[in-house]
Order: C-alpha cells, then structure tokens, then sequence
C-alpha cells in the first residue's frame, strides 16, 4: 500500500512540470498537482494547492523547459 501511494505522489508531483501559458495557468496546474499530492498522502488540501501553485509558477518562471 505504501508503495502505491508513493507511486501516485510522484506522479503527480511530476504535474508540476506542466507549465501554463500565463501565471494563472501554472498556479491552476500547479495547485491541482499539490490538491491531489496532498489528497493521496493524507496531507492538507490547502496547503497542498499553495504549496503546488507556488512552486509550480516558481519554476515556470525560471526554467525555459515550458
């Protein structure tokens, strides 16, 4: 079970790549990657979804990888 959970975490944290086309796009994608990372690990939701949009707008910002 552990493993599978890890498994799901990864995978959507990997969604946090997902780069938009405007700020709101990438806080969007990257809050819902933290919304599910956090559902599936039994973590705060809200957290969750400002940890991920944050991070996700962070490296959209400073990466040309979009």
């Amino acid at each position: 079970m552990q493993r599978i959970t890890l498994a799901v975490a990864l995978a959507a944290g990997l969604g946090l790549t997902a780069c938009g086309d405007t700020v709101g796009e990438q806080a969007l994608f990257g809050g819902a990657a933290g919304v599910g990372v956090a559902a599936v690990t039994d973590g705060d939701v809200l957290t969750g979804a400002a940890l991920g949009a944050a991070g996700n707008v962070a490296y959209c910002q400073t990466t040309n990888n979009c």
